[in-house]
């Protein structure tokens, strides 16, 4: 893959994407102040070059589902077989290669009660090349899911993000959120392309344009289903990524989890049950960049004592699987 840096209208291109993966071309043009066709090119050299895609993701803290935090120890020469096979599974994200490619590290998001028991003490027990497996259980999100890393790059004015906001949909119900099974079809094709126009939606699932339209507007407006955007970190001068595992004195969990969220590294953190009691992925310039993290903003916080760093060499999966990962 040819390799792309960002100018100024790729980030704030991707900024509005993170308010609104669905905005129209147009719209986003308005806002920025360039040509409907400048934006349509920027998108789809975005897409061609760095792996923008933006695609509709299950949000697991508001529909009450469980998400857990694997770290499995491989022999080195299965590790990435492994990582490859967790990432064609359905129920993972954020699959990532560290410790000299000895370690896996991976997001999972079980869809149904028999999942998580299937992975865990069934299929991942019985690889031969796992020497230890580590679950930690998310407990509460303080930063990532719904709330994008992009922002704080700080590339919109409020202005310009309201401008974005999607309208409130009147016939929207913002009730509980909730999936029903007749929405499968629906969700199958937003989680290819959360910006696939309604006709193919109404195509997928037998609805009138007018149903899809109601219900997408339902479920986004309940939060049981947001749009995110995925894209190389190397886009944005972040190649350096890492899982910090943080142990906090009990009283300071939160308190840390909070603050942490403000660090313009911590593109996601979130408290867990395990032996560390945070866990955060954190994005950089550099590895002086990561060493100045760990000795500066994040030592300095009160309430944290112990921290174990996870570079990362190769990012498996984030959002959605391809073939030989990033």
């Amino acid at each position: 893959m040819e390799f792309h840096t960002a100018d100024t209208l790729d980030i704030r291109l991707l900024a509005a994407l993170e308010v609104d993966g669905r905005a129209s071309f147009s719209r986003i043009a308005a806002v920025l102040g360039v040509s409907d066709q400048t934006v349509a090119r920027r998108y789809r050299r975005l897409r061609d070059r760095v792996g923008l895609r933006a695609v509709a993701v299950r949000n697991a803290e508001r529909l009450g589902q469980d998400q857990w935090m694997l770290r499995l120890r491989c022999a080195p020469a299965g590790a990435a077989v492994i990582a490859d096979a967790l990432a064609k599974r359905p129920d993972t994200q954020w699959i990532g290669l560290g410790s000299g490619g000895t370690e896996i590290v991976c997001m999972t998001r079980p869809r149904h009660p028999g999942d998580h028991d299937d992975l865990l003490l069934g299929k991942l027990p019985r690889t031969p090349s796992v020497v230890e497996i580590r679950a930690q259980q998310l407990l509460h999100r303080f930063y990532g899911g719904p709330t994008g890393w992009i922002r704080k790059l700080r590339a919109l004015d409020d202005e310009q993000i309201a401008a974005l906001t999607p309208d409130p949909d009147p016939e929207a119900s913002a009730g509980p959120p909730r999936l029903e099974p007749e929405d499968e079809p629906l969700l199958a094709v937003l989680e290819r392309d959360g910006r696939a126009a309604y006709p193919e939606l109404q195509r997928a699932t037998g609805r009138s344009e007018s149903a899809v339209r109601r219900r997408l507007a339902a479920l986004l407006a309940s939060g049981a289903v947001y749009i995110d955007v995925e894209y190389r970190s190397e886009l944005l001068g972040r190649p350096v990524a890492a899982v910090l595992w943080i142990t906090t004195a009990p009283s300071a969990l939160h308190a840390v989890g909070e603050a942490l969220a403000a660090h313009d590294e911590v593109a996601f953190a979130s408290a867990t049950a395990g032996p560390s009691h945070i866990v955060v992925t954190a994005l950089f310039r550099d590895t002086a960049a990561l060493y100045a993290y760990l000795s500066g903003p994040l030592g300095r916080l009160e309430g944290v004592q112990h921290v174990e760093a996870t570079p990362l060499l190769r990012s498996v999966k984030q959002l959605t699987y391809r073939p030989g990962g990033r």
